[in-house]
């Protein structure tokens, strides 16, 4: 897998011993696990939202950012989620990495100093340079909007998948 150089810095390191760097749990994820550096547990209530802190800044190579992801486990068995998801981190930015969540279950979650809160995913970007036309080409799909296809299966009729 290829790998980039990314500038890691903790913005408080005497604050920040105990926390571990963000990290990738096996040698092909995509997402390198950041967790929570907060001072006190936190309970997030549900429907609530809370920006967490990381205690360190990235400065990132032209031409990447860096998502801000949910973790799965988290969102899946708790309700937990990153609320702008993915977020983005651009490459000239240089402040404190912080993570919004919200809490979509029905019970308080709480997240406690060292918890690990979301992924941090490097990803290439492109700009888009806008050229204007008077008509765009057509498509089968054309103007085919939300929920044009509709919910049913795209496999044919006596197809069954498991």
């Amino acid at each position: 897998m290829k790998q980039i150089e990314v500038q890691f810095c903790w913005l408080d390191p005497d604050n920040c011993r105990d926390l571990p760097l963000p990290a990738y749990a096996t040698a092909q994820a995509a997402g390198m696990d950041a967790v929570a550096a907060i001072r006190k547990d936190t309970e997030l209530q549900p429907g609530e939202i809370e920006i967490f802190p990381t205690g360190f800044a990235v400065a990132l190579p032209d031409g990447f950012e860096m998502q801000v992801r949910p973790r799965s486990g988290l969102a899946i068995q708790h309700g937990i989620t990153v609320i702008n998801t993915p977020g983005t981190i651009d490459a000239d930015y240089r402040g404190e990495i912080k993570i919004g969540l919200i809490n979509l279950s029905q019970i308080p979650f709480t997240i406690q100093r060292g918890d690990r809160i979301a992924q941090l995913v490097l990803a290439p970007v492109y700009q888009a340079q806008l050229q204007e036309v008077q008509q765009l080409g057509t498509t089968e799909r054309g103007r085919g909007g939300l929920g044009h296809t509709g919910i049913s299966s795209l496999l044919p009729p006596h197809s069954k998948q498991k």
